[in-house]
């Protein structure tokens, strides 16, 4: 059996990214129906037909290498999307599960971030350099769809989720029931002779 090169793992990691992209279609679909807000929908919708885009990109990619388009069961996000279908069988107000969504959103993309910045690294070194520029582009959309997602956690979902009544600002204040507690007499120190006795004070001329 003939050992495998880097070219070897380099086909085979497309193929694993091939089938985590069809895999994703469907779940993006369910994430954008599953989502209780306007922006978060839409923002998911958007990065399905990125994903469809992806997909072709890919494909452009195997016919630059003369490789068969074949895709490889990709364990990684099987078991992301397994993650995230089990937070939608959940039973969270709309807030808390816009909050999961993002949550299970990013999970893939960070996954897909590492694989794209792989395969952009290894296809330059393999001096494959027009699939490298494609898979650029699926990477820069990757980290795109990512910071969206972060800017809409952080721009009022997350907020929601919590809810009223999370500031600690008031624990630092005083109870109104509460007294003020009492500061200890100060102790004035008698002066002492050298010897260590008490000095006596001296008495005022007239």
């Amino acid at each position: 059996m003939a050992i495998g090169t880097l070219q070897d793992a380099f086909i085979d990691e497309l193929r694993d990214s091939y089938d985590s992209e069809k895999q994703l279609i469907k779940a993006l679909k369910k994430m954008a129906k599953a989502a209780k807000d306007d922006d978060l929908r839409n923002a998911f919708e958007t990065h399905l037909e990125e994903t469809q885009g992806q997909v072709e990109r890919l494909e452009q990619v195997f016919g630059l290498l003369d490789e068969k388009v074949k895709g490889k069961h990709c364990d990684g996000i099987a078991g992301i999307i397994e993650e995230g279908s089990s937070v939608m069988e959940e039973d969270f107000d709309d807030a808390t599960m816009n909050a999961c969504l993002i949550a299970s959103g990013q999970r893939a993309e960070h996954y897909e971030m590492a694989a794209y910045g792989t395969l952009v690294a290894w296809a330059r070194v393999l001096g494959h350099d027009d699939a490298a520029d494609l898979l650029q582009q699926t990477l820069d959309e990757e980290k795109a769809a990512d910071k969206k997602l972060s800017a809409l956690a952080e721009g009022g979902i997350n907020d929601d989720a919590a809810g009223p009544g999370t500031d600690d600002d008031d624990d630092d204040e005083m109870s109104e029931d509460e007294p003020p507690a009492r500061s200890k007499p100060t102790k004035v120190a008698t002066p002492r002779k050298s010897n260590g006795a008490p000095a006596r004070t001296a008495r005022a001329r007239s």
